[in-house]
């Protein structure tokens, strides 16, 4: 059996966590049974000489409430972001089988709240042909990774 995480480099982890939790369906995760925080569980069971950082930007996790989506976990590191992401989200959140005109409207009603939670918009993609309509919008969360709407 294999499982999984998907573990996010951040300059500001809670700020991430705070901007993909609602977007995602996401709640915090929070500490294991029996620790108050996650630091104090991470100071209970890590070395100290192995703490990198602050401990508290260990608190910033993420999951699925329901289960079937893989935890988030935002790491500090001390870098920015310098070259485009090698893979990327995309967030599902019209109904593909609907009129072109719905979906846009959806998509751009999605983008333009995250947007007002510090996203930016790249640009939008449309393909309307006889066969095929689709419609997103490529943006970038607010320390720059990209992502797409649709």
């Amino acid at each position: 059996m294999v499982t999984w995480h998907l573990t996010i480099d951040s300059n500001d982890p809670a700020r991430m966590a705070r901007f993909w939790a609602p977007l995602l369906g996401y709640v915090p995760e929070p500490p294991p049974d029996g620790f108050a925080s996650w630091l104090a569980y991470y100071q209970h069971v890590v070395p100290e000489e192995n703490l990198d950082g602050d401990p508290d930007d260990y608190t910033d996790r993420i999951f699925d409430p329901a289960g079937e989506g893989p935890k988030i976990w935002f790491q500090p590191v001390p870098e920015k972001k310098t070259v485009k992401t090698r893979f990327h989200f995309d967030i599902y959140v019209a109904d593909r089988s609907a009129p072109i005109e719905e979906i846009i409207a959806t998509v751009d009603a999605k983008v333009a709240e995250l947007v007002a939670l510090g996203a930016t918009v790249d640009h939008p993609n449309r393909i309307d042909t006889d066969t095929l309509q689709r419609y997103g919008v490529v943006m970038h969360d607010p320390e720059g990774n990209e992502f797409c709407v649709a």
